[in-house]
């Protein structure tokens, strides 16, 4: 086949790279090929450069054009990770629960609820996108299908850890035995669940000295009858109390 001298050959140096038209219709070049440097590092970049837009721009005035403008790369090296937006924010709600599970599997051995507790609280209020875009992306799971299956699958898996780490507790003689330990694991998770949802929008109200104070009232509702009593008493007479040495005894 001959081509014209003024047409850049495929291939060969001068050739123009193809165009990608984004969901606003600005033309972003597409650069064939992969990407230079490491994928895993380029991915998570991307990734972190996604939590970013929809922490500060939200779900939907979230692009592929933005992330890529936020991470300093084009709309086709964004594609080459992710095909679209749907694939993107399902890869990032899959970080999030990656580094969720791995924050449980070292509770595990413990069995113990404070430490799973304090840590999920620590994990998410260190990082202050780690709400508001778990709250947004929950809620978008209800019309993304993939997403909504891999949302589905996450917390089945850690409802079940939190059930054995409650009915390990509960032999223990530290958890309660009057509401069965499934039951406990689907209040736990609502409860921590509220509080991600409603933390973008009152983060006034999690301070260290009030997530701290959270965190003994859940342990509190968790606790036996009597050990509940024993709190209840004890900080309303304070500790060399004669009634909190009587509980204590």
């Amino acid at each position: 086949m001959n081509f014209p001298d003024s047409t850049p050959r495929p291939g060969l140096p001068g050739a123009r790279p193809s165009k990608l038209i984004d969901g606003a219709g600005i033309d972003q070049v597409v650069r064939r090929g992969r990407p230079a440097g490491d994928r895993r590092a380029k991915r998570a970049e991307l990734l972190r450069a996604a939590a970013s837009v929809i922490a500060q721009e939200g779900y939907a005035d979230a692009s592929l054009r933005k992330v890529a403008r936020l991470a300093g790369r084009t709309t086709g090296a964004v594609t080459y990770y992710f095909a679209n937006k749907e694939e993107l924010v399902t890869a990032l709600a899959e970080s999030r629960f990656d580094a969720y599970d791995a924050m449980l599997e070292d509770i595990r051995a413990q069995t113990d609820i404070k430490a799973l507790v304090e840590r999920w609280l620590e994990l998410t209020t260190r990082d202050p996108e780690f709400w508001p875009v778990m709250s947004q992306l929950l809620a978008q799971a209800r019309y993304e299908p993939a997403l909504a299956a891999l949302v589905g699958q996450r917390y089945a898996r850690y409802r079940e850890a939190y059930t054995s780490l409650l009915a390990a507790g509960q032999k223990q003689g530290t958890i309660r035995e009057d509401i069965p330990a499934d039951l406990l694991a689907d209040l736990l998770s609502a409860m921590g669940d509220g509080w991600m949802m409603m933390h973008p929008f009152e983060a006034g109200r999690f301070t260290p000295s009030r997530v701290e104070a959270r965190v003994d009232a859940a342990i509190a509702l968790l606790a036996p009858f009597r050990a509940r009593a024993e709190v209840s008493l004890c900080s309303r007479a304070g500790p060399r109390a004669e009634t909190c040495r009587n509980v204590r005894a």
